[in-house]
């Protein structure tokens, strides 16, 4: 299994455009983050968590020339709103895109985008394949995708786990029961927004605390706020098997 960090930002605390903080200011790639998504290419097959208002553009960068199915985490603008953009992979793969998202997800997902679920569509709009999920495991484009639900505050928000691989966006809050389908996990990605406390999001102390608590092999943080400080400067605080993620990294997952 291959992961590529698509984006690792965040639309939270967005600086206006003449913020001269460091993170904005700086001219490391590393610290420019488009918003969060991952790609995911195991057994052949190529998939995408997460289609954030950057998604065409991450394409275009990453050059993917394949998608196989698109799973979403929740109902938020800055993971769902370049869903439009699938088009292009229905035009070259002649067939609908398969879609995984909770029934309340779906839901909005239709009403953001009702033109692509009319019974009559207008020529060249984007062609889907909702599938709901649950709490049950599912397959997508034919790879076994544990979900587990976390929480955004009061708003949960779907992890995936595939294989030894569990990723997790969005989330201050793990019940026993889900982080149980955590556990084994060999690499871990999960939120890590600022260092100061926040209503919905894992700050930097909490987000090592749930590494260090799960003993992973491996992790890296996404869904970075510029509030964090630079890559240069956080990654140089943190233990030899955590890495704060970049846009364009990619992983080889055994």
């Amino acid at each position: 299994m291959k992961i590529t960090f698509l984006g690792t930002g965040t639309s939270q605390g967005v600086p206006v455009i003449t913020c001269n903080c460091p993170v904005c200011s700086s001219l490391d790639f590393r610290d420019k983050r488009l918003r969060s998504s991952l790609l995911l290419e195991v057994q052949g097959k190529t998939l995408v968590i997460d289609t954030g208002p950057d998604f065409r553009q991450q394409m275009l960068q990453n050059r993917v020339q394949q998608l196989d199915a698109v799973l979403f985490t929740h109902a938020h603008k800055d993971h769902t709103a370049g869903m439009d953009d699938i088009r292009s992979f229905n035009f070259k793969q002649k067939q609908d895109m398969p879609i995984y998202a909770t029934s309340d997800v779906l839901k909005q997902i239709q009403r953001e985008f009702a033109y692509v679920f009319e019974a009559i569509k207008y020529p060249g709009v984007p062609a889907v394949a909702p599938e709901i999920i649950d709490e049950a495991p599912f397959l997508a484009a034919g790879i076994p995708i544990t979900p587990i639900e976390v929480m955004h505050y009061k708003l949960p928000v779907k992890a995936f786990r595939i294989g030894d691989f569990t990723y997790i966006t969005d989330a201050n809050y793990i019940a026993d029961k889900e982080l149980e389908k955590v556990k084994g996990s060999k690499v871990l990605v999960v939120n890590a927004l600022q260092r100061t406390p926040h209503i919905s999001h894992f700050t930097l102390e909490e987000a090592l605390a749930l590494v260090e608590e799960l003993e992973v092999e491996q992790a890296f943080f996404t869904h970075i706020s510029h509030k964090l400080g630079t890559h240069q400067e956080v990654e140089a605080t943190l233990p030899s098997h955590v890495r704060l993620a970049y846009d364009g990294l990619s992983v080889s997952i055994p």
